[in-house]
Protein backbone atom coordinates (compact mmCIF):
# COMPACT_ATOMS: atom_id res chain seq x y z
CA UNK A 1 0.00 0.00 0.00
CA UNK A 2 1.36 3.43 -0.91
CA UNK A 3 2.13 5.97 1.79
CA UNK A 4 -0.57 8.28 0.40
CA UNK A 5 -3.24 5.60 0.64
CA UNK A 6 -2.11 4.68 4.15
CA UNK A 7 -2.41 8.33 5.15
CA UNK A 8 -5.87 8.54 3.62
CA UNK A 9 -6.99 5.49 5.57
CA UNK A 10 -5.69 6.92 8.82
CA UNK A 11 -7.30 10.31 8.17
CA UNK A 12 -10.74 8.94 7.39
CA UNK A 13 -11.06 5.94 9.69
CA UNK A 14 -13.07 7.89 12.25
CA UNK A 15 -15.20 9.46 9.52
CA UNK A 16 -16.11 6.07 8.04
CA UNK A 17 -17.31 4.92 11.44
CA UNK A 18 -19.25 8.16 11.80
CA UNK A 19 -20.89 7.66 8.41
CA UNK A 20 -22.06 4.18 9.38
CA UNK A 21 -23.49 5.45 12.64
CA UNK A 22 -25.35 8.27 10.88
CA UNK A 23 -26.90 6.00 8.29
CA UNK A 24 -27.82 3.38 10.89
CA UNK A 25 -29.44 5.98 13.10
CA UNK A 26 -26.96 5.88 15.97
CA UNK A 27 -25.38 8.91 17.59
CA UNK A 28 -21.65 9.41 17.68
CA UNK A 29 -19.90 10.72 20.78
CA UNK A 30 -16.28 10.73 19.65
CA UNK A 31 -14.33 13.96 19.45
CA UNK A 32 -13.36 14.53 15.82
CA UNK A 33 -11.72 17.91 16.21
CA UNK A 34 -9.64 19.61 18.82
CA UNK A 35 -12.12 21.79 20.76
CA UNK A 36 -11.78 25.49 21.44
CA UNK A 37 -11.97 24.59 25.10
CA UNK A 38 -12.75 21.42 26.99
CA UNK A 39 -16.29 22.70 27.29
CA UNK A 40 -17.09 22.69 23.55
CA UNK A 41 -16.23 19.80 21.29
CA UNK A 42 -16.80 18.94 17.65
CA UNK A 43 -20.52 18.08 17.47
CA UNK A 44 -21.70 14.49 17.44
CA UNK A 45 -23.49 13.29 14.32
CA UNK A 46 -27.08 14.51 14.02
CA UNK A 47 -29.68 12.20 15.60
CA UNK A 48 -31.39 9.77 13.25
CA UNK A 49 -34.58 11.87 13.33
CA UNK A 50 -32.81 14.55 11.27
CA UNK A 51 -32.68 12.14 8.32
CA UNK A 52 -36.44 11.74 8.22
CA UNK A 53 -38.42 11.23 5.03
CA UNK A 54 -37.46 11.98 1.46
CA UNK A 55 -34.48 14.15 2.41
CA UNK A 56 -32.97 11.32 4.46
CA UNK A 57 -33.73 8.80 1.71
CA UNK A 58 -31.89 10.95 -0.81
CA UNK A 59 -28.87 11.34 1.47
CA UNK A 60 -28.71 7.60 2.09
CA UNK A 61 -28.90 6.96 -1.66
CA UNK A 62 -26.01 9.19 -2.68
CA UNK A 63 -23.83 9.23 0.44
CA UNK A 64 -21.98 5.94 -0.24
CA UNK A 65 -20.73 7.33 -3.55
CA UNK A 66 -19.82 10.79 -2.24
CA UNK A 67 -16.98 12.13 -0.12
CA UNK A 68 -19.31 14.79 1.29
CA UNK A 69 -20.45 14.85 4.90
CA UNK A 70 -24.03 13.49 5.19
CA UNK A 71 -25.16 16.60 7.06
CA UNK A 72 -23.92 18.80 4.19
CA UNK A 73 -26.02 16.80 1.75
CA UNK A 74 -29.03 16.95 4.06
CA UNK A 75 -28.89 20.67 4.81
CA UNK A 76 -28.47 21.70 1.17
CA UNK A 77 -31.26 19.38 0.01
CA UNK A 78 -33.63 21.03 2.51
CA UNK A 79 -32.47 24.53 1.48
CA UNK A 80 -32.97 23.81 -2.23
CA UNK A 81 -36.40 22.30 -1.74
CA UNK A 82 -37.46 25.17 0.52
CA UNK A 83 -36.50 27.69 -2.14
CA UNK A 84 -37.77 25.85 -5.19
CA UNK A 85 -41.35 25.65 -3.89
CA UNK A 86 -41.61 29.42 -3.62
CA UNK A 87 -43.39 31.76 -1.28
CA UNK A 88 -46.60 29.89 -0.58
CA UNK A 89 -46.33 27.62 2.46
CA UNK A 90 -45.89 29.60 5.65
CA UNK A 91 -46.29 29.43 9.41
CA UNK A 92 -47.60 32.33 11.48
CA UNK A 93 -46.06 33.06 14.88
CA UNK A 94 -47.05 36.25 16.73
CA UNK A 95 -48.32 37.88 13.53
CA UNK A 96 -45.05 37.14 11.71
CA UNK A 97 -45.01 34.86 8.68
CA UNK A 98 -42.21 32.36 8.36
CA UNK A 99 -41.60 30.77 4.98
CA UNK A 100 -39.47 27.85 3.86
CA UNK A 101 -36.39 29.86 2.90
CA UNK A 102 -33.48 29.00 5.15
CA UNK A 103 -29.94 30.34 5.42
CA UNK A 104 -27.21 27.75 5.87
CA UNK A 105 -23.46 27.98 6.39
CA UNK A 106 -21.39 24.82 6.05
CA UNK A 107 -18.22 25.15 8.10
CA UNK A 108 -15.46 22.76 7.10
CA UNK A 109 -12.66 21.74 9.42
CA UNK A 110 -10.33 22.31 6.47
CA UNK A 111 -10.52 23.28 2.81
CA UNK A 112 -10.76 19.53 2.01
CA UNK A 113 -14.27 19.20 3.42
CA UNK A 114 -15.79 18.45 -0.02
CA UNK A 115 -18.36 21.20 0.48
CA UNK A 116 -18.55 22.06 -3.21
CA UNK A 117 -19.09 18.47 -4.34
CA UNK A 118 -21.93 18.16 -1.84
CA UNK A 119 -23.78 21.05 -3.49
CA UNK A 120 -23.37 19.55 -6.95
CA UNK A 121 -24.75 16.21 -5.80
CA UNK A 122 -27.84 17.80 -4.26
CA UNK A 123 -28.46 20.14 -7.20
CA UNK A 124 -28.83 17.28 -9.70
CA UNK A 125 -32.47 16.22 -9.04
CA UNK A 126 -33.62 19.85 -9.06
CA UNK A 127 -31.85 20.33 -12.39
CA UNK A 128 -33.94 17.44 -13.73
CA UNK A 129 -37.17 18.90 -12.33
CA UNK A 130 -36.73 22.60 -13.05
CA UNK A 131 -33.70 23.45 -15.13
CA UNK A 132 -34.79 27.08 -15.57
CA UNK A 133 -34.81 27.70 -11.82
CA UNK A 134 -31.43 26.04 -11.36
CA UNK A 135 -29.93 27.91 -14.30
CA UNK A 136 -31.40 31.36 -13.68
CA UNK A 137 -32.26 31.57 -9.97
CA UNK A 138 -29.23 29.98 -8.32
CA UNK A 139 -26.57 32.69 -8.22
CA UNK A 140 -23.31 33.59 -6.55
CA UNK A 141 -21.53 36.86 -5.95
CA UNK A 142 -23.03 38.63 -2.94
CA UNK A 143 -21.32 42.00 -2.77
CA UNK A 144 -23.84 44.62 -1.67
CA UNK A 145 -27.37 45.04 -0.43
CA UNK A 146 -28.28 46.96 -3.56
CA UNK A 147 -27.00 44.11 -5.72
CA UNK A 148 -29.07 41.56 -3.84
CA UNK A 149 -32.20 43.69 -4.23
CA UNK A 150 -31.53 44.05 -7.96
CA UNK A 151 -31.70 40.29 -8.50
CA UNK A 152 -35.29 40.17 -7.15
CA UNK A 153 -36.40 43.73 -7.89
CA UNK A 154 -39.95 44.93 -8.51
CA UNK A 155 -40.78 46.80 -11.73
CA UNK A 156 -39.31 50.31 -11.69
CA UNK A 157 -41.44 53.26 -12.73
CA UNK A 158 -40.55 56.84 -13.46
CA UNK A 159 -43.00 59.62 -12.68
CA UNK A 160 -43.08 61.82 -15.76
CA UNK A 161 -45.15 64.85 -16.76
CA UNK A 162 -47.78 64.73 -19.48
CA UNK A 163 -47.31 67.67 -21.83
CA UNK A 164 -49.75 69.15 -24.26
CA UNK A 165 -48.78 72.21 -26.28
CA UNK A 166 -45.73 72.69 -24.08
CA UNK A 167 -47.86 72.75 -20.94
CA UNK A 168 -47.91 70.12 -18.20
CA UNK A 169 -51.44 68.73 -17.96
CA UNK A 170 -50.73 65.86 -15.56
CA UNK A 171 -48.34 63.11 -14.59
CA UNK A 172 -48.03 59.44 -15.40
CA UNK A 173 -45.90 56.50 -14.29
CA UNK A 174 -43.79 55.01 -17.05
CA UNK A 175 -42.27 51.57 -16.55
CA UNK A 176 -38.57 51.82 -17.25
CA UNK A 177 -37.63 48.35 -15.99
CA UNK A 178 -39.90 45.27 -15.89
CA UNK A 179 -38.29 43.88 -12.75
CA UNK A 180 -37.91 40.18 -11.97
CA UNK A 181 -41.02 38.01 -12.24
CA UNK A 182 -39.55 34.99 -10.40
CA UNK A 183 -38.82 36.15 -6.85
CA UNK A 184 -37.15 32.89 -5.87
CA UNK A 185 -33.40 33.16 -5.39
CA UNK A 186 -30.95 30.68 -3.92
CA UNK A 187 -27.63 32.38 -3.28
CA UNK A 188 -24.79 29.86 -3.34
CA UNK A 189 -21.51 31.20 -1.99
CA UNK A 190 -18.74 28.58 -2.12
CA UNK A 191 -16.32 31.16 -0.68
CA UNK A 192 -18.37 32.79 2.06
CA UNK A 193 -15.24 34.33 3.54
CA UNK A 194 -15.31 36.80 0.63
CA UNK A 195 -18.84 37.83 1.64
CA UNK A 196 -17.72 38.49 5.21
CA UNK A 197 -14.81 40.58 3.97
CA UNK A 198 -17.12 42.65 1.77
CA UNK A 199 -19.52 43.18 4.65
CA UNK A 200 -16.71 44.64 6.74
CA UNK A 201 -16.61 47.73 4.53
CA UNK A 202 -18.01 50.70 6.37
CA UNK A 203 -20.81 51.66 3.97
CA UNK A 204 -21.79 48.17 2.83
CA UNK A 205 -25.51 47.43 3.28
CA UNK A 206 -25.41 43.69 2.66
CA UNK A 207 -25.86 42.51 6.26
CA UNK A 208 -28.98 44.65 6.72
CA UNK A 209 -30.55 43.44 3.47
CA UNK A 210 -29.78 39.80 4.31
CA UNK A 211 -31.68 40.27 7.57
CA UNK A 212 -34.64 41.69 5.64
CA UNK A 213 -34.52 38.76 3.22
CA UNK A 214 -34.81 36.26 6.05
CA UNK A 215 -37.57 38.11 7.86
CA UNK A 216 -40.06 39.47 5.33
CA UNK A 217 -38.64 39.32 1.83
CA UNK A 218 -39.38 43.03 1.45
CA UNK A 219 -36.07 44.66 0.64
CA UNK A 220 -35.05 48.29 0.43
CA UNK A 221 -32.21 50.56 1.39
CA UNK A 222 -32.12 54.20 2.39
CA UNK A 223 -29.54 54.93 -0.29
CA UNK A 224 -30.67 58.02 -2.18
CA UNK A 225 -29.59 56.88 -5.62
CA UNK A 226 -30.88 53.30 -5.34
CA UNK A 227 -34.46 53.24 -6.66
CA UNK A 228 -34.86 49.45 -6.70
CA UNK A 229 -37.00 47.73 -4.07
CA UNK A 230 -38.25 44.17 -3.82
CA UNK A 231 -41.42 42.81 -2.27
CA UNK A 232 -42.22 39.18 -1.59
CA UNK A 233 -38.73 37.94 -2.39
CA UNK A 234 -38.07 34.30 -1.49
CA UNK A 235 -34.33 34.19 -0.82
CA UNK A 236 -32.28 31.30 0.56
CA UNK A 237 -28.53 31.30 1.18
CA UNK A 238 -26.04 28.43 1.21
CA UNK A 239 -22.51 29.39 2.19
CA UNK A 240 -19.31 27.33 2.42
CA UNK A 241 -16.43 28.43 4.62
CA UNK A 242 -13.58 26.91 6.58
CA UNK A 243 -13.47 27.16 10.33
CA UNK A 244 -10.27 29.19 10.21
CA UNK A 245 -11.75 31.69 7.73
CA UNK A 246 -14.93 32.09 9.72
CA UNK A 247 -13.16 32.85 12.95
CA UNK A 248 -10.82 35.22 11.15
CA UNK A 249 -13.35 37.28 9.23
CA UNK A 250 -16.63 37.34 11.10
CA UNK A 251 -16.88 40.36 13.38
CA UNK A 252 -18.51 40.77 16.76
CA UNK A 253 -20.92 43.24 15.17
CA UNK A 254 -22.13 40.63 12.69
CA UNK A 255 -22.52 38.09 15.48
CA UNK A 256 -24.40 40.41 17.79
CA UNK A 257 -26.45 42.38 15.25
CA UNK A 258 -28.73 39.56 14.17
CA UNK A 259 -26.89 38.61 10.99
CA UNK A 260 -25.48 35.34 12.35
CA UNK A 261 -28.68 34.13 13.99
CA UNK A 262 -30.47 34.02 10.63
CA UNK A 263 -28.12 31.17 9.67
CA UNK A 264 -27.97 27.52 10.53
CA UNK A 265 -24.34 26.59 11.21
CA UNK A 266 -23.21 23.04 10.38
CA UNK A 267 -19.73 21.71 11.13
CA UNK A 268 -18.69 19.18 8.52
CA UNK A 269 -15.80 17.04 7.36
CA UNK A 270 -14.92 14.98 4.34
CA UNK A 271 -16.56 11.63 5.02
CA UNK A 272 -14.37 9.22 3.11
CA UNK A 273 -11.77 8.81 0.35
CA UNK A 274 -13.03 7.59 -3.04
CA UNK A 275 -10.03 7.68 -5.40
CA UNK A 276 -11.72 5.66 -8.19
CA UNK A 277 -14.39 7.18 -10.43
CA UNK A 278 -16.46 4.01 -10.41
CA UNK A 279 -16.87 4.37 -6.63
CA UNK A 280 -18.69 7.68 -7.18
CA UNK A 281 -21.50 6.31 -9.34
CA UNK A 282 -25.00 6.25 -7.82
CA UNK A 283 -27.71 3.73 -8.62
CA UNK A 284 -29.60 5.35 -11.50
CA UNK A 285 -32.89 3.58 -10.84
CA UNK A 286 -32.89 4.60 -7.18
CA UNK A 287 -32.15 8.24 -8.02
CA UNK A 288 -34.86 8.30 -10.69
CA UNK A 289 -37.43 6.99 -8.20
CA UNK A 290 -36.41 9.57 -5.60
CA UNK A 291 -36.50 12.37 -8.19
CA UNK A 292 -40.06 11.38 -9.05
CA UNK A 293 -41.00 11.54 -5.36
CA UNK A 294 -39.36 14.96 -5.21
CA UNK A 295 -41.42 16.08 -8.22
CA UNK A 296 -44.62 15.16 -6.39
CA UNK A 297 -43.48 16.92 -3.22
CA UNK A 298 -42.66 20.14 -5.11
CA UNK A 299 -46.02 20.08 -6.90
CA UNK A 300 -47.86 19.46 -3.63
CA UNK A 301 -45.99 22.17 -1.71
CA UNK A 302 -46.96 24.77 -4.30
CA UNK A 303 -50.63 24.19 -3.42
CA UNK A 304 -50.11 24.85 0.30
CA UNK A 305 -50.51 28.16 2.09
CA UNK A 306 -50.74 28.47 5.89
CA UNK A 307 -49.41 25.50 7.86
CA UNK A 308 -50.12 24.60 11.46
CA UNK A 309 -48.96 22.02 13.98
CA UNK A 310 -51.26 19.07 14.55
CA UNK A 311 -52.39 18.01 18.03
CA UNK A 312 -49.36 15.82 18.82
CA UNK A 313 -46.92 18.42 17.57
CA UNK A 314 -48.63 21.13 19.64
CA UNK A 315 -48.20 19.01 22.75
CA UNK A 316 -44.54 18.41 21.95
CA UNK A 317 -44.00 22.09 21.18
CA UNK A 318 -45.22 23.04 24.65
CA UNK A 319 -42.60 20.73 26.13
CA UNK A 320 -39.66 22.11 24.17
CA UNK A 321 -40.59 25.76 23.77
CA UNK A 322 -39.23 27.05 27.07
CA UNK A 323 -35.84 25.48 26.40
CA UNK A 324 -35.67 26.77 22.85
CA UNK A 325 -36.66 30.30 23.80
CA UNK A 326 -34.53 30.55 26.96
CA UNK A 327 -31.88 33.28 26.58
CA UNK A 328 -28.25 32.20 26.50
CA UNK A 329 -25.31 34.44 27.40
CA UNK A 330 -22.56 35.84 25.24
CA UNK A 331 -22.14 35.84 21.50
CA UNK A 332 -23.30 32.23 21.34
CA UNK A 333 -26.62 33.38 22.77
CA UNK A 334 -26.88 35.93 19.98
CA UNK A 335 -26.10 33.30 17.33
CA UNK A 336 -28.77 30.81 18.51
CA UNK A 337 -31.42 33.30 19.60
CA UNK A 338 -33.83 32.42 16.77
CA UNK A 339 -34.09 28.76 17.69
CA UNK A 340 -37.91 28.63 17.70
CA UNK A 341 -38.24 30.12 14.22
CA UNK A 342 -35.43 28.02 12.78
CA UNK A 343 -36.98 24.80 14.11
CA UNK A 344 -40.38 25.64 12.66
CA UNK A 345 -38.96 26.51 9.23
CA UNK A 346 -37.20 23.16 9.15
CA UNK A 347 -40.30 21.33 10.38
CA UNK A 348 -42.38 22.91 7.60
CA UNK A 349 -39.93 21.64 4.97
CA UNK A 350 -39.94 18.12 6.41
CA UNK A 351 -43.77 18.13 6.43
CA UNK A 352 -44.03 19.28 2.82
CA UNK A 353 -41.58 16.60 1.71
CA UNK A 354 -44.03 14.15 3.33
CA UNK A 355 -46.89 15.67 1.28
CA UNK A 356 -48.42 17.03 4.47
CA UNK A 357 -49.84 20.50 5.01
CA UNK A 358 -49.90 19.85 8.77
CA UNK A 359 -46.72 19.79 10.83
CA UNK A 360 -46.74 16.51 12.73
CA UNK A 361 -44.69 15.09 15.57
CA UNK A 362 -42.17 13.41 13.26
CA UNK A 363 -41.61 16.69 11.38
CA UNK A 364 -41.08 18.64 14.58
CA UNK A 365 -38.69 15.95 15.85
CA UNK A 366 -36.72 16.18 12.60
CA UNK A 367 -36.49 19.96 12.83
CA UNK A 368 -35.42 19.77 16.47
CA UNK A 369 -32.78 17.14 15.69
CA UNK A 370 -31.20 19.21 12.94
CA UNK A 371 -31.39 22.37 15.05
CA UNK A 372 -29.64 20.49 17.84
CA UNK A 373 -26.76 19.79 15.46
CA UNK A 374 -26.68 23.43 14.38
CA UNK A 375 -26.56 24.63 17.97
CA UNK A 376 -23.82 22.17 18.89
CA UNK A 377 -21.90 23.35 15.81
CA UNK A 378 -22.33 26.97 16.88
CA UNK A 379 -21.00 26.12 20.34
CA UNK A 380 -17.89 24.63 18.82
CA UNK A 381 -17.41 27.43 16.29
CA UNK A 382 -18.08 30.42 18.53
CA UNK A 383 -17.32 29.04 21.96
CA UNK A 384 -18.35 31.05 25.00
CA UNK A 385 -17.03 34.43 23.89
CA UNK A 386 -19.03 37.30 25.30
CA UNK A 387 -18.33 39.88 22.63
CA UNK A 388 -16.85 41.89 25.46
CA UNK A 389 -13.17 42.65 24.64
CA UNK A 390 -12.12 42.91 28.27
CA UNK A 391 -13.87 39.74 29.40
CA UNK A 392 -12.75 37.77 26.35
CA UNK A 393 -9.13 38.86 26.81
CA UNK A 394 -9.21 37.76 30.45
CA UNK A 395 -10.81 34.41 29.58
CA UNK A 396 -8.21 33.69 26.90
CA UNK A 397 -5.43 34.49 29.36
CA UNK A 398 -6.97 32.24 32.04
CA UNK A 399 -7.12 29.37 29.55
CA UNK A 400 -3.45 29.86 28.75
CA UNK A 401 -2.62 29.67 32.48
CA UNK A 402 -4.08 26.51 34.04
CA UNK A 403 -2.97 27.62 37.52
CA UNK A 404 -4.97 30.80 37.19
CA UNK A 405 -4.13 34.49 37.58
CA UNK A 406 -4.28 36.87 40.52
CA UNK A 407 -6.05 40.21 40.32
CA UNK A 408 -2.67 41.89 39.91
CA UNK A 409 -1.71 39.58 37.06
CA UNK A 410 -5.05 40.19 35.37
CA UNK A 411 -4.56 43.93 35.64
CA UNK A 412 -1.10 43.52 34.13
CA UNK A 413 -2.69 41.96 31.04
CA UNK A 414 -3.80 45.47 30.10
CA UNK A 415 -0.60 47.20 31.27
CA UNK A 416 -2.74 48.51 34.15
CA UNK A 417 -4.62 50.71 31.68
CA UNK A 418 -8.03 49.23 32.50
CA UNK A 419 -9.90 50.81 35.42
CA UNK A 420 -10.45 48.45 38.33
CA UNK A 421 -14.18 48.78 37.86
CA UNK A 422 -13.94 47.59 34.24
CA UNK A 423 -11.92 44.53 35.25
CA UNK A 424 -14.36 43.82 38.08
CA UNK A 425 -17.31 44.00 35.70
CA UNK A 426 -15.64 41.67 33.20
CA UNK A 427 -14.79 39.11 35.88
CA UNK A 428 -18.37 39.26 37.13
CA UNK A 429 -19.64 38.55 33.60
CA UNK A 430 -17.34 35.54 33.27
CA UNK A 431 -18.45 34.20 36.64
CA UNK A 432 -22.12 34.70 35.74
CA UNK A 433 -21.91 32.46 32.66
CA UNK A 434 -19.76 29.89 34.44
CA UNK A 435 -16.67 30.51 32.31
CA UNK A 436 -14.41 31.47 35.25
CA UNK A 437 -14.37 31.22 39.02
CA UNK A 438 -12.36 32.73 41.85
CA UNK A 439 -10.58 31.00 44.73
CA UNK A 440 -8.68 32.31 47.72
CA UNK A 441 -4.94 31.84 47.33
CA UNK A 442 -3.44 31.24 50.76
CA UNK A 443 -0.17 29.72 49.63
CA UNK A 444 1.78 32.07 51.83
CA UNK A 445 1.72 35.61 53.07
CA UNK A 446 -1.32 37.77 52.58
CA UNK A 447 -4.24 35.82 51.02
CA UNK A 448 -5.11 36.86 47.49
CA UNK A 449 -7.86 36.16 45.01
CA UNK A 450 -6.98 33.88 42.12
CA UNK A 451 -9.15 33.38 39.02
CA UNK A 452 -9.31 30.19 37.00
CA UNK A 453 -11.03 29.24 33.75
CA UNK A 454 -13.79 26.68 34.14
Amino acid sequence: MSSDMARFERDFLDDLALRERVLNGAQNSSVLERPISAKYQWPAAPPAEAFHGLAGDYVRAIEPSSEADPVALLGQFLAMFGNSIGRGPHFIAEEERHYTNIFLNLVGATSKGRKGSSFARVRHPFQVLEANWVGARIMSGLSSGEGLIWTVRDPIFKHEPIREHRSVTGYQDIEIDPGIADKRLLVFEPEFALVLRVMARETNTLAAIIRQAWESGNLRTLTKNSPAVATGAHISIVGHITLEELRRYITETELASGFANRFLWFCLRRSKCLPDDEDRVCNHATLSALTEKLRRAVAFARTVEEMKRDHEAREDWRDVYSGLSAPKPGLLGAVVSRAEAQVMRLAMIYALLDLSSAIGRRHLEAGLALWQYSEESAKFIFGDALGDPTADSILNALRRNPLGLTRTEISNLFQRNKPAGEVERALGALAQIGAARSVRDESGGRPSERWLAV
